[in-house]
Order: structure tokens, then sequence, then C-alpha cells
């Protein structure tokens, strides 16, 4: 009776280990269809970013997140230092939104070295049409 009960335990959790690993990443890639836009007018995105970092990348786009149609940030960040680096990622909205992370989000494989590109998606949580102003901000963590 008590190893049908560590039966069931193990069922379940394997069961959500595999729901979180298929749903948990598949907002952070950008795929085909996803429509990319401007993402705000010009003059309308204010950016303020490290010396040592250069923006390879700024795309908005919509798509599906946890149910609704979301708007998504992709920021691709180069390293234009001579040492390997981490970015803070600040993305502000004039209606008082804001997301943001580290890139790249664990240092388990490195930083992102000298001359190379990372790159991430954040999404925008109840956030269905696009912002009128954008404040960016990238700073690097040393």
């Amino acid at each position: 009776m008590e190893q049908g009960k560590g039966v069931l335990r193990w069922v379940i959790v394997m069961a959500a280990a595999v729901a979180l690993g298929l749903g948990g990443g598949e907002w952070t890639t950008v795929k085909a269809g996803d429509e990319i836009f401007e993402c705000a007018a010009d003059g309308k995105i204010e950016k303020k970013i490290s010396a040592n970092a250069q923006l390879e990348e700024f795309s908005c786009f919509f798509k599906r997140w946890e149910g609704k149609n979301t708007l998504h940030f992709k920021v691709g960040v180069k390293n234009v230092s001579d040492k390997p680096q981490r970015y803070r990622v600040n993305i502000f909205l004039d209606n008082g939104k804001a997301v943001g992370g580290l890139i790249p989000q664990k240092t388990k494989d490195g930083l992102v070295k000298p001359g190379e590109t990372a790159s991430f998606v954040y999404p925008v949580p109840d956030m269905e049409s696009k912002p009128a102003s954008i404040e960016l901000m990238i700073k690097s963590m040393d």
C-alpha cells in the first residue's frame, strides 16, 4: 500500500517536470510566424546603454503567453569590451509596466564573451497593445 503512494508521487512529480519543461521556456523563442513590428514611433524610444555593450537587436512581436496575446520584446546585446560580461536589461513602458532581467540569465555556461552577442525574449504580462513610448536600459554587471 505504501509503495503505491510512492509511485503515485513519483508520477505526479515527473508529470509536473515535463509540463514545466515543455511550457516553461516556450516564450523565450521567436518563431517564424510571429509578426515583428516597430516597438514605438521614431523618437519615442529612449536608450541608455553601457559603454561596453552594443544593442544588436530590439524588436517587438505579439504571441500567445499564459493564454493571452501578449507583447514580447527581443533584446540582443553584443559585448564590445575586452572581457566577458553580464548585462542587466530593463524596459520601461509609458503605461507604468516594466520588464527585464539578466543576459545571460545564468552564468553556468559563462558570460557573454568579447565580440559575441547574446539575446533574450521578455514577455510583458497583460500587455495586449503596442506601447506609445519605451525606455530601454542596458548596464554591465561589472
